[in-house]
C-alpha cells in the first residue's frame, strides 16, 4: 500500500492508546500522514478490545460505519479481537487487513509488502507510549497476564506476562519528560508483576524512577491487591512525584464469588492494601472495579457484596455487568444470572460509588492541591487533575494549559466536580 492518510480509531485500556501512537509513529516515518479519526483517510486502523461483549459489539460497529461512509477507504482491523476472532473478522467484507497482537507492530512493513519478523508466539515484549497530548503520555512498561481470572480473555489474547527493562523505561520516562509532558501514566495488563522471572520488580523500578527520571508526575493504573505491596504503597507516600492515586481492581465484595472467579485474594487481603494507603495518605484516591451478574452469584452474596464495599473507604467504583465470553472457564458456570437482575445490581452499586465519590470529593474540600490544567476548551471551561484524581474546572485560559498551578479546592458540586 502507498503511503497516504491513516486514521486510529482506539478502543479498551490505556495500553491500547500507547501502542497505537507507537504504530502511528512508525507509520510516519514511512511517509504516512496521521488524521483525525473523524477526517476522510486512505487507511483506517480500527485498535479493537474484546474484553466484553459490548467492546467486540462497538468495534464491529465502527468497522462497519467506516466502511459505509468512506468506500474507497481502506479498514485495518488489529489488536485484540484479530487475535482471537480473526475468522469472524476474515468473514466481514469491510475488512481489508488483519494484524493480531503477534504482528501489529509490523504493520508498517506489512503494509508495504516488505517481509516482517513472523513472531510465533505473544512472548516478545514491544515497547510503546503515547505522545500527542500535552498534558499526559501513557507508558507501557508490562504486557500479558499468567492469572487466568475465569472470565479474562486477556491471557489468551496478550499472552504471558512479562516487562520492560528498567534502563529502557528510564530512557523512555525521561525523553517524554523532556518533550513537555508533565504527567507519565505508568501502564500495562498487570502492572503489579512487573519483572517477573527478573531480578528488578515494580518496587525497584518506581525507585528508578522517583530519582532519575524529571518528570513531575509519574501515576500508576491499575494494579492487582495481592501484588501492592507495602514497599510501593510506602514509597508512594514518600515521594512527592509519584501521585496517591491506586485503582486496586477488587472484582467482587464477597470471598465465595472472588474463588469462582479464580482471583489470587480475598476480601481481608484488599481491606489491608486499603487500610495501609489511608493510614499513610489520608486523601489518597482509592478507585476500584466492580463486576455484578457473574454467575451463580445469590442474593445473598450479592448483599454480603455491596455491604461490604458500603463499609470500606474507596473513592469510587467503576463497575461492570457480567458479560460472558466463550472460551473463558467461566462460560461453563451454571446459575446464570438474569440480564433484568444484573441491571438491577448494577443500579445499586453505580448509586453506591456516586455516593462514595461525593464523600471523598467532600473530604477534600478546603484542601490546597496541585492542579494540571489539560487542553480542552468545552463551553468556555477547561479542566484538570489533582495529584489524587480530583476533577477540577474553570475557565478556559490557555496560559493554564499543561501547567501544574495550587489552587485552594472549594465545595463540590453534586456531579462530583470541583468549580474553581
Amino acid at each position: 500500500m502507498k503511503p497516504g492518510k491513516v486514521a486510529f480509531h482506539t478502543f479498551g485500556c490505556k495500553l491500547n492508546f500507547a501502542e497505537s501512537s507507537t504504530i502511528a509513529r512508525t507509520l510516519v516515518s514511512d511517509g504516512f500522514t496521521i488524521v483525525d479519526e473523524h477526517e476522510q483517510a486512505d487507511l483506517y486502523i480500527i485498535h479493537t478490545c474484546m474484553v466484553t461483549a459490548a467492546a467486540e459489539r462497538k468495534c464491529r460497529t465502527a468497522i462497519r460505519h467506516l466502511k459505509r461512509t468512506n468506500p474507497q477507504s481502506q479498514v485495518a482491523v488489529i489488536g485484540c479481537m484479530a487475535e482471537l476472532r480473526k475468522e469472524a473478522i476474515s468473514a466481514m467484507p469491510e475488512v481489508d487487513f488483519i494484524f493480531d497482537n503477534k504482528t501489529k507492530f509490523d504493520l508498517d512493513l506489512i503494509l508495504d509488502h516488505h517481509e516482517h519478523s513472523n513472531t510465533e508466539d505473544l512472548s516478545v515484549f514491544h515497547p510503546a507510549h503515547s505522545l500527542g497530548d500535552r498534558t499526559r503520555s501513557f507508558l507501557k512498561i508490562q504486557d500479558g497476564c499468567d492469572y487466568h481470572c475465569a472470565y479474562c480473555t486477556i491471557p489468551l489474547v496478550r499472552g504471558n506476562s512479562r516487562s520492560d527493562t528498567i534502563d529502557n523505561i528510564l530512557k523512555t520516562a525521561e525523553a517524554i519528560a523532556r518533550s513537555g509532558v508533565q504527567e507519565t501514566v505508568l501502564t500495562g495488563v498487570n502492572i503489579g508483576d512487573f519483572g517477573r522471572g527478573k531480578e528488578d520488580r515494580l518496587p525497584d523500578l518506581l525507585q528508578a524512577l522517583e530519582t532519575a527520571v524529571t518528570s513531575p508526575r509519574i501515576r500508576l493504573s491499575s494494579i492487582e491487591p495481592d501484588l501492592l505491596t507495602d514497599d510501593i504503597i510506602s514509597l508512594v507516600a514518600r515521594s512527592e512525584k509519584l501521585m496517591p492515586h491506586f485503582h486496586i481492581p477488587l472484582q467482587a465484595g464477597c470471598d465465595a464469588v472472588l474463588k469462582r472467579m479464580k482471583r489470587r485474594y480475598n476480601v481481608k487481603i484488599f481491606s489491608s492494601r486499603i487500610e495501609k494507603i489511608i493510614s499513610l495518605m489520608p486523601l489518597a484516591c482509592t478507585a476500584t472495579d466492580v463486576i455484578t451478574g457473574f454467575p451463580g452469584e445469590t442474593d445473598d452474596e450479592f448483599r454480603e457484596g455491596i455491604a461490604y464495599l458500603r463499609s470500606i473507604p474507596v473513592s469510587y467504583m467503576h463497575v461492570f455487568s457480567y458479560s460472558e465470553r466463550d472460551l473463558t472457564a467461566d462460560s461453563a458456570y451454571p446459575a446464570k444470572i438474569h440480564p433484568s437482575e444484573i441491571h438491577r445490581r448494577s443500579h445499586l452499586l453505580h448509586q453506591l460509588s456516586e455516593e462514595k465519590k461525593l464523600t471523598f470529593y467532600q473530604q477534600n474540600s478546603g484542601t490546597r492541591q496541585e492542579v494540571l490544567f489539560e487542553s480542552d476548551n468545552t463551553g468556555g471551561f477547561m479542566h484538570g487533575f489533582t495529584g489524587n484524581y480530583l476533577k477540577v474546572r474553570t475557565l478556559f485560559n490557555p496560559e493554564r494549559v499543561n501547567r501544574i498551578l495550587q489552587v485552594q479546592l472549594p465545595s463540590p458540586n453534586s456531579d462530583p466536580l470541583f468549580e474553581i
